[in-house]
């Protein structure tokens, strides 16, 4: 072992000393907070306290369970942030994979100089997306309690406290603990979308601003400590680009909920926070700037800026107040007045006409600053500044439109009827041949098929209003903050050209010399296993249609086109299972960059993970990495949902750390696939035939006679269609039968992780796995040896091994106790636990040993939940039982008054497991 190896393990057991003592320590706080309420017959039950007593837990366990779960998570948070302290502190700021110091020391492997580093980061531009998918159970009053309590655990860290000091700091927490015990858990109604958006907007407005303070920092620092220019880096204005995105408000798929008005309402609500933080930036700036003009000479520039701005506001009176205010400060005066005309912009009364023209007169700032020998000025308010311009623009973040290509169907076939078209009312059942000639067709002419005030029919008007709504928005204040319009369930190229239909319908196309073009980008989404096999000829189909073409030369003056597509990473794997999704959509992405190039254009590829590996999630460093080689072009979106939004950004120290791994790790994967020479991963040969055993083993279990009964009793499905956990339906459409075509990804997932089968996460991997080697054991032997050589087959078997090891057979079978037919439950346990042991058994073969030694620290957080979860799902399964039973005889007063425990129950695992759907 080497001195780092070492090094590395004293860490790892530093950090498991320090998860236990940190603990201690909160759960202390929870039993003072829990005395002092009156709940002493729960301190026995307090976890992480030795032995859990056998008799049944009282009232209140659940609760008890989920705020320690809630502790526990933000314990190990704070431990690795203070662990990877001290690896950078031993180590090196580029021991730690995926941040910036690492990144920049990758690029140089590569051998790229300086410039060649720059070009590179001149090109990453990184967009997480925040969606409001129903997998956040929490209020925001009780993120807000967790803040205080983390801020205050922070505080306490501090070594040179006294004893007393430290008592005080305790004090707090427990009474922030004692509020949080008396705050309601979870929504006892549904969350509507201004809940969501509010939520969404905390982040947007409160924390990400101050993360892009602190990354500007890391950026630097790394920059500098690798032997380059800090000058040559600003001069270049070559710093990564990182933007923010969100659905809420915009995603009307499967969501009746998102009408027109709210989309509108969003885009106001985004545009006015945006105008608030600007100024609240403005405030702090003006605090520094006591600069006076009697110990240097006014810059010209800046003085014919300020007489100049004064006769710009609306109120010219308190311009001259200001200015008088401030009379020997012109720095200041100027940044009061530009908060003035933010103001203006505010209250629609002119002011700024968008971000560039408030960026113009932060470069006066700048550069007057910048004669008077105030660099540092500059660098510490001035540059932070404008790069929350260029962040946040006057829109906060983008907003996509997603709507479903049946819908898009549906409404178009609306308009056709209206329009007195031929068959309109079946276009959506009109072959592929015949859909292209038809909308190609009318795609030459600017003639709407309905009067602007028309309407043609309930799917019609909610398509072309929300456009309007886009329209409007463009007319007032620019393409700023509108983000693409994304089909959802992409089955053709006609889906696409359909949306170019409808825009010209609302208004939206723009009427250039050579025909329509589209402002706005249109965006396939490939979900299912088969749209992921045929994406490539449908993309190629988009990419060379005429209007494509056009939209292309209005949208890029340069010529350096950029096609997004997004990927589905929930439903490919509800459709096919894990291993089979995995390489269905690593095959498709590989196939499309190849298609795109030799069209001369990149993709930027939007990767629609989840909050779970069976969603797409899993470390970030190691996805990207897994990634086919070419395929990132530097452009990089993702969904973040759900609880994933609090338990990555909730607190500024891992909000930072988890932004710079998306920046970081693109710009150096970036690198590679642009200047990198490709390798041959070792184990690519063997997926096709590892792909195939596990769809035939996943598709045998979904189409085995009675599955779905079986999938309904042994789950908490039935729970979780009735919960209030999000704003958005469980199911696509409204209808009233259960299909798991109609079933959303996220509740399946959800049902079966409550139920801890984790089952979408690795059934049919075993089966894979044991075809190979049945068939041919040279094969087998040839795959394990090349394992540790393959990034993808690892990354995708290590997260299936992550799943496998989160799943718990003895509590599957309580769940599966749940099934009243027994013959029923005994036909599927037997299918399920047989591929469970398989599973288990062939990984710790090829992976050359047990999880449990190979992953100690993933051992450690799954095995410090177990005891308190074992009770709760104990609980939840007499529960679901009890209020089936109560349904069953149709007693819903009684059903209905247990509910609430049952939500309780949900939420309280869901904290123990961190993770829903």
């Amino acid at each position: 072992m080497t001195d780092k190896d070492q090094i590395r393990d004293d860490l790892r057991l530093q950090g498991f000393e320090q998860i236990d003592s940190t603990l201690s320590l909160l759960v202390d706080c929870l039993s003072e907070a829990l005395t002092s309420l009156g709940e002493d017959d729960l301190l026995p039950f307090l976890p992480w306290r030795g032995d859990t007593p056998k008799s049944d837990p009282p009232e209140g366990i659940q609760q008890l369970y989920s705020i320690g779960f809630q502790l526990l998570n933000m314990v190990e948070e704070r431990v690795s942030a203070a662990i990877r302290r001290e690896r950078e502190k031993s180590l090196g700021a580029d021991s730690i994979r995926g941040l910036w110091a690492r990144a920049i020391k990758d690029m140089k492997k590569l051998g790229l100089d300086e410039d060649q580093i720059l070009s590179v980061l001149r090109d990453v531009h990184v967009e997480p997306v925040l969606t409001a998918h129903p997998t956040e159970a929490k209020r925001a009053t009780v993120r807000e309690r967790h803040r205080e309590i983390y801020q205050n655990l922070v505080t306490s860290e501090y070594p040179k406290f006294t004893e007393r000091e430290k008592r005080r700091i305790n004090t707090k927490i427990t009474a922030a603990m004692e509020t949080l015990w008396r705050t309601g858990e979870i929504h006892m109604t549904r969350p509507d979308l201004n809940q969501e958006l509010r939520n969404a907007l905390y982040y947007l407005r409160e924390m990400f601003p101050a993360v892009l303070n602190r990354l500007d920092g890391h950026f630097t620092e790394a920059w500098r400590d690798a032997g380059f220019s800090v000058k040559k880096l600003r001069n270049s204005e070559c710093y990564p680009k990182i933007t923010f995105g969100t659905w809420i408000g915009g995603d009307r798929d499967g969501h009746p909920l998102v009408t027109p008005e709210v989309t509108k309402k969003t885009l106001a609500d985004l545009r006015y926070h945006s105008l608030v933080l600007l100024r609240k930036e403005l405030k702090e700036i003006a605090f520094h700037l006591t600069i006076s003009s009697q110990f240097q000479e006014i810059p010209q520039t800046l003085q014919k800026r300020i007489d100049l701005m004064k006769l710009e506001l609306s109120d010219t009176a308190w311009a001259e107040k200001v200015v008088e205010q401030n009379r020997d400060e012109p720095w200041r005066q100027l940044v009061y007045l530009m908060r003035g005309k933010l103001y203006d912009t505010a209250e629609g009364r002119g002011g700024y006409g968008g971000p560039e023209q408030l960026d113009a007169d932060l470069a006066i700032l700048e550069s007057t600053l910048q004669e008077t020998g105030c660099s540092h000025l500059i660098e510490q308010h001035v540059s932070p500044i404008r790069h929350k311009v260029k962040t946040f623009g006057f829109h906060l973040a983008t907003i996509d439109i997603r709507q479903n290509s049946e819908y898009h169907d549906k409404a178009l076939s609306q308009l056709l009827v209206r329009a007195k078209v031929e068959d309109g009312e079946n276009f959506g059942s009109w072959p592929e041949e015949k859909r292209l000639e038809f909308l190609s067709k009318e795609l030459l002419s600017t003639r709407p098929f309905i009067h602007n005030n028309s309407t043609a029919g309930p799917e019609a008007d909610s398509v072309l209003n929300s456009y309007r709504v886009i329209a409007e928005q463009i007319r007032n204040h620019g393409n700023h903050g509108i983000g693409s319009f994304i089909v959802s369930m992409t089955r053709s190229v006609s889906d696409l050209l359909v949306v170019y239909v409808l825009m010209r319908e609302a208004g939206l196309m723009v009427n250039t010399e050579e025909g329509l073009a589209s402002p706005i980008e249109v965006v396939p989404l490939y979900e299912t296993k088969d749209d992921l096999d045929s994406s490539q000829d449908l993309l190629a189909g988009f990419l060379d249609h005429e209007v494509t073409q056009r939209s292309y030369k209005l949208r890029f003056m340069d010529g350096n086109v950029v096609q997004q597509v997004m990927l589905g990473y929930s439903d490919s794997n509800k459709d096919c299972g894990i291993l089979t999704a995995q390489w269905a959509l690593y095959r498709a992405e590989k196939a499309m960059v190849e298609i795109a190039a030799k069209r001369d254009i990149k993709l930027r590829y939007f990767h629609g993970r989840g909050g779970t590996i069976s969603r797409g999630a899993g470390p970030t460093q190691w996805f990207m990495a897994a990634l086919p080689h070419g395929s990132l072009s530097g452009h990089f979106r993702m969904t973040e949902q759900g609880e994933t939004i609090a338990q990555k950004y909730a607190n500024l120290a891992n909000a930072t750390y988890n932004v710079e791994l998306l920046a970081a790790c693109t710009a150096a994967t970036a690198a590679k696939h642009k200047y990198g020479e490709p390798t041959e991963d070792p184990c690519i040969q063997f997926m096709d035939r590892l792909s195939k055993g596990s769809e035939a083993a996943y598709q045998k279990l979904l189409r085995t006679e009675g599955f779905i009964p079986f999938y309904r009793e042994a789950t908490v499905i039935d729970a979780l269609e009735n919960s209030r956990i999000g704003s958005r339906p469980s199911r696509r459409t409204g209808k009233t039968s259960f299909s798991l075509d109609d079933l959303r990804a996220i509740p399946w997932v959800f049902s079966w992780t409550q139920a801890r089968f984790y089952l979408p996460g690795w059934f049919g991997t075993g089966s894979a796995l044991k075809s190979i080697k049945d068939e041919s054991p040279e094969d087998f032997a040839t795959l394990k040896q090349n394992l540790k050589k393959s990034i993808f087959l690892q990354y995708v078997l290590t997260n299936v091994e992550t799943n496998l090891a989160s799943a718990n057979k003895e509590l599957m079978e309580a769940y599966a106790s749940l099934v009243t037919d027994e013959a029923l439950r005994q036909k599927f346990m037997d299918i399920i636990l047989t591929e469970f042991e398989l599973t288990h058994e062939l990984l710790t073969e090829v992976f050359d040993g047990a999880f449990t030694e190979r992953r100690p620290r993933m051992h450690k957080t799954l095995e410090i939940r177990e005891e308190p979860l074992r009770v709760l799902h104990k609980q939840q399964v007499k529960l679901i039982k009890d209020w089936r039973q109560l349904k069953a005889e149709e007693k819903e007063e009684q059903a209905d008054a247990l509910f609430p425990k049952i939500l309780l129950s949900i939420n309280a695992i869901s904290s123990g497991l961190r993770t829903t759907g």
